[in-house]
């Protein structure tokens, strides 16, 4: 018996790192899950690792008209939606805030915020009409804290930590909850960003209390599966840093930006 047996789920950046993870613990719990990512290599290569509990659903998360029909797609798949999970990311650069240009910021708060927005507008019908569901926005202590570098992501994930608490408020009866992970994990989005500039690896493990930078598989996607759960059912509207403490005092953050952008 898995927590999530018979659930119907979504997951959006499935493709690679957190999502990937968090996809494939809720297959292992029972769940059947939508493979949502805009890679259809890496997103059919997950579903067919996942076999028949999971599908393939190509999605821009940035697209209104895609995130409507992944939502569809869950509903064909399993003939409803129970847990929505938002973490797609993509596109970003770090730089300056000044030099950040319009379509920059435009695009990170398409896939950042108006997308998981347009995601959970799109669920809210289908989980009221049966009084439950579980919404899990995936955000950073990059937002909280304002790290350097990095405005258009930090922006985003600080409008969608705002909506999702609003949504935990306004949706309460209806047996919907939502909540908020901000992980500190080896994600695609992390993964280039060190790539860019592996300087920087170091100075993020040390950073941390616990001298590490989390897993998706092992730190992360535990705890989505928690907040998907019956045991979460009376735990909405909250943030929940699974950073090994990174925001206890808050993780330095300075990179170097000249040069960058």
């Amino acid at each position: 018996m898995g927590q999530l047996d018979g659930r119907i789920a979504i997951v959006t950046g499935a493709g690679l790192g957190i999502g990937r993870a968090i996809a494939e613990r809720f297959v292992h719990e029972g769940a059947r899950v939508i493979i949502a990512e805009l890679d259809p290599e890496t997103g059919t290569e997950v579903a067919r690792r996942l076999g028949s509990d999971a599908r393939f659903v190509r999605t821009d998360a940035s697209k209104k008209a895609d995130v409507e029909a992944m939502v569809a797609a869950a509903v064909d798949f399993g003939g409803t939606l129970d847990i929505l999970v938002n973490n797609a990311w993509g596109g970003g650069r770090i730089g300056r805030i000044e030099e950040k240009s319009a379509e920059l910021m435009e695009h990170g708060l398409k896939i950042g915020f108006l997308g998981p927005f347009w995601a959970m507008v799109a669920a809210h019908p289908i989980m009221k009409a049966k009084g439950y569901g579980r919404i899990i926005n995936m955000c950073s202590l990059n937002g909280v804290n304002a790290h350097m570098g990095t405005a258009e992501y930090n922006t985003s994930k600080e409008a969608l930590r705002a909506a999702t608490r609003t949504a935990a408020r306004e949706w309460a009866d209806c047996g919907i909850t939502a909540n908020i992970i901000c992980p500190a994990a080896k994600s695609s989005a992390f993964e280039a960003a060190m790539a860019a500039h592996p300087e920087l690896i170091a100075a993020a493990d040390a950073a941390n209390p616990m001298g590490r930078i989390g897993d998706g598989y092992d730190d992360i996607a535990p705890v989505a599966v928690f907040l998907a759960s019956e045991g979460a059912r009376y735990l909405t509207g909250n943030t929940l840093f699974v950073d090994g403490g990174s925001h206890i005092n808050g993780a330095a953050w300075a990179p170097d930006l000249d040069g960058t952008a």
